[in-house]
């Protein structure tokens, strides 16, 4: 079975580094400010990396969610570390509004509402300033 998120192309990746990339997604309609930390080599879980590695992937979801702070100002920043249909190591890091089409549930719940968010066009390389 090929991994795609090991094979994927056209990703807006926003940092790059040997270990990790940072990409802003755009295709979740019910998240419109919702970017990924990726950890480069195929592994599942958090525990098959070193506790180095470990520091390494979290710290830059630290750094991805205080960014997306900065520039959405958000009513709240979900993380989630799911895999359970890609099962390659990556981290949601996720902007929510109250207007946005699902708040208080999850994105990927059905929608509430339509939502009535204006982000800006370059968000994605507002967060890629502040984490480069």
């Amino acid at each position: 079975m090929t991994c795609p998120i090991c094979t994927a192309d056209n990703e807006d990746i926003l940092l790059q580094t040997p270990n990790l990339r940072v990409i802003a997604v755009h295709n979740e309609a019910g998240a419109p400010a919702f970017c990924r930390v990726i950890w480069n080599n195929h592994v599942s879980e958090m525990t098959d990396l070193s506790p180095a590695e470990r520091n390494e992937i979290m710290e830059m979801v630290y750094q991805v969610e205080a960014a997306m702070r900065q520039v959405f100002r958000p009513a709240k920043i979900n993380l989630a570390s799911l895999g359970n249909v890609v099962p390659h190591l990556h981290w949601h890091v996720i902007a929510r509004f109250e207007n946005d089409a699902n708040f208080p549930a999850p994105i990927w719940a059905a929608p509430a509402r339509e939502h009535g968010m204006a982000l800006p066009e370059n968000w994605p390389q507002q967060i890629k300033n502040l984490i480069a």
